[in-house]
């Protein structure tokens, strides 16, 4: 499967100015990496950047991607038959101004859960 956020949103680096009487400080956003947890347990991926959106292309996603090797039956998931998954993107935010400077590490998270109904699995003969 392939995951990503919406790369506008989370391109980066954004940048912000604030001025207050004689005071500007101006602020800037990097994303760092978005965490991912995929609903089995264990099931996490740490993705640097948003990902590669997917556009019908076959095969894996080149830079963020997780296979799942089970059902989200019922009594898997509580009940919900859907698997709920966590994105975390985490920033890290430098600024400066006013004869000072600092950095701050920020966790903007999102949820959605997704149900799996089938899972293929596929035999490759390998040898040569």
């Amino acid at each position: 499967m392939w995951i990503w956020s919406d790369p506008v949103l989370l391109a980066g680096p954004l940048t912000a100015t604030a001025t207050a009487g004689a005071v500007t400080v101006t602020a800037t956003a990097q994303l760092q990496q978005v965490e991912w947890s995929m609903g089995p347990p264990g099931a996490l991926v740490s993705c640097v950047g948003p990902g590669t959106p997917w556009q019908g292309q076959p095969g894996p996603s080149p830079d963020c991607g997780y296979t799942y090797q089970l059902r989200s039956l019922p009594e898997r998931t509580g009940g919900t038959g859907r698997w709920p998954i966590t994105a975390t993107a985490v920033w890290v935010v430098t600024w400066q101004g006013g004869g000072a400077a600092g950095q701050q590490t920020l966790q903007l998270t999102s949820q959605t859960s997704l149900a799996v109904g089938e899972v293929q699995v596929l035999v490759d003969g390998g040898g040569g």
